[in-house]
């Protein structure tokens, strides 16, 4: 993939004070001062208080569990079909467009691709500020996107596809300061979006398709100062990325590899590990109780040539729990030891609390993997619960790629993708976007020259019917409770309500509202382009929204577009030219 050279312009940013935003921060008082403990503390107390306010939405998962389950009800099973656009804000950047808007206090901020940053009033589309990125050389994987933003003590954070952290005043959209996470010109890109707890700023690095040693950093969020970093691919003084040359998953599925000839050939790829891949696609989750940051990490360098790589391949296809002071490990889970298929963990883990043997409530840790399985963990220590029944189908699983070709279910995009689930705790239901994609895996062995794609082979279409499934997954059982086929492969997120309703989109460019537990559709919407990004809800002016960003998706080639639309009830009193349009 050849480096991308963006462009950029500017718009001169209003002044608007957000009142009861985040900590009390007058002026730029925020900008001159170290966010030290009480400072700190203050922040995160100003960002719980704004996570309990079901008016808002107020990180990327909504609150730090990632459930993307909003207590708002005002938009039910019985009235949703009455939902209409309210409003309308077209970016003008018309490329794919994967981010989960910020909404704290009825401003919602939204990152668009190639690192624009915009701050809409939530009720009427109308622009607040933006800010454009002035991005150097870039290499990236699956298209200029960026998911999306934290918002934390009077500023709003984002990561460059040029592997950069910036802080901007959430007030105005100026400047705070800029840090250079890692090396833009080596293909390290950041596109997922930061989370904001106890004084820091944590964000993860992406670029496994290149070569990349991944990793998850956590920066001072008033002064952009390192304070830890946690490598996602362990060095041997760090314990090794060769694991215990595992033949099964965790839950005794065959793996099919051949360990005498992985080990026979440690000593000779024995510095694979520098460069051995580990993205981390996703927002982490934060267990503030247990002191955790817990996230996903993606597949191993190159993808399909497993023989460069012997081992499991530590932390790549893992869980990863690590303490949120240090950033040092607590626990891991791999879900696929040794990866040759890209089957990696990339879709946000999602904490809930579900029932154990004795019918006592444990804190758990869901995922829904590539592998086409959603894995429910022990939140204290990793170890598995259960695994979930298929939600997609699978066959051929696990056979190994070679130079002619193989068919394997699922296909290289999953299973599920980078898209967030959803889960609901009036259902117990996990819902989750899934790809049938037949593909055919072949290898071709091929060397590292950075910053070149190394995929070590390519997946092929064969030619078969592809779909989408949506799918209700009993997390208490693992049991599928229902599920819905749409016409294409799914890419986006979800979204649950207190109003019994889950919301999704489709890459033929429908907004789609179901019943949460019948899975019964009762609503739709008809976009100007593919609807491939997470939907969030709100309320503003008295009325709940929800929005959603509708631009396409560059892995499904969805078509491309670049509107925020949000939906309500009652859209006679949206003001004359509330579209938002530039």
């Amino acid at each position: 993939m050849r480096p991308y050279r963006s462009w950029s312009c500017r718009t001169s940013p209003l002044f608007l004070l957000l009142a009861g935003l985040v900590v009390a921060c007058h002026d730029s008082d925020v900008r001159k001062t170290s966010l030290g403990a009480t400072h700190a503390g203050e922040a995160d107390q100003a960002l719980v208080a704004a996570m309990a306010k079901p008016a808002n939405w107020a990180s990327y998962g909504r609150d730090w569990s990632n459930q993307r389950y909003s207590p708002l009800s005002r938009i039910t099973t019985a009235n949703v079909s009455k939902l209409q656009l309210a409003w309308r804000y077209k970016t003008g950047i018309p490329h794919a467009f994967e981010a989960s808007p910020v909404v704290l206090d009825g401003i919602m901020y939204v990152s668009t691709p190639l690192n624009h940053l915009i701050a809409l009033d939530a009720g009427d589309g109308r622009k607040i500020w933006e800010h454009a990125e002035t991005l150097s050389t870039t290499v990236h994987c699956c298209g200029a996107v960026n998911r999306g933003v934290a918002v934390y003590g009077g500023r709003v954070y984002m990561g460059t596809l040029d592997g950069r952290l910036v802080a901007l005043d959430a007030r105005t959209g100026k400047p705070a300061w800029t840090v250079r996470v890692a090396d833009n010109e080596r293909a390290y890109a950041i596109d997922g979006a930061p989370v904001a707890a106890d004084g820091k700023v944590i964000v993860g690095i992406s670029g496994a398709e290149y070569g990349i040693r991944g990793f998850v950093s956590a920066y001072d969020a008033a002064t952009g100062r390192l304070i830890w970093r946690f490598y996602t691919i362990p060095s041997p003084e760090e314990g090794g990325w060769w694991g215990s040359w595992s033949t099964t998953d965790a839950f005794g599925t065959d793996l099919h590899r051949d360990i005498v000839r992985e080990k026979s050939d440690s000593a000779r790829y024995a510095d694979a590990w520098k460069t051995g891949g580990g993205s981390v696609w996703q927002a982490p989750a934060i267990d503030h109780a247990l002191g955790l940051v817990i996230f996903t990490v993606g597949n191993a360098s190159p993808d399909l040539d497993g023989s460069v790589r012997p081992g499991d391949n530590l932390y790549t296809d893992c869980v990863v729990a690590v303490h949120l002071p240090t950033g040092r490990l607590a626990w891991y889970f791999q879900e696929l030891p040794h990866d040759t298929w890209d089957l990696d963990a990339t879709s946000p883990v999602v904490l809930v609390d579900v029932p154990g043997n004795n019918g006592v409530p444990v804190p758990a840790v869901a995922q829904a993997g590539k592998t086409g399985w959603v894995y429910v963990l022990d939140r204290k220590t990793g170890k598995p619960i259960r695994r979930s029944d298929a939600f997609v189908p699978q066959d051929n699983l696990f056979a190994r790629p070679t130079r002619e070709g193989v068919r394997m279910l699922p296909g290289a995009n999953g299973g599920s993708e980078w898209s967030p689930a959803a889960y609901s705790p009036e259902t117990g239901y996990l819902y989750v976007l899934g790809l049938h994609q037949p593909m055919l895996y072949k290898t071709k062995p091929e060397p590292l020259k950075p910053p070149a794609f190394w995929l070590g082979g390519a997946f092929y279409g064969n030619g078969e019917p592809q779909y989408g499934l949506f799918t209700a997954v009993d997390l208490s059982t693992g049991k599928i409770a229902w599920q819905n086929r749409v016409a294409d492969p799914m890419i986006g997120g979800a979204l649950a309500t207190a109003g019994g309703l889950v919301f999704t989109g489709t890459k033929d460019k429908q907004v789609l509202a179901f019943d949460a537990k019948t899975g019964k559709q009762l609503w739709r919407y008809q976009a100007n382009a593919g609807v491939n990004a997470p939907p969030v809800t709100y309320t503003a002016g008295g009325r709940q929204f929800v929005a959603v960003a509708a631009g396409g998706n560059y892995q499904i080639n969805a078509p491309r577009g670049d509107e925020v639309l949000a939906f309500a009830l009652d859209t006679a009193s949206a003001p004359a030219g509330s579209t938002g349009a530039r």
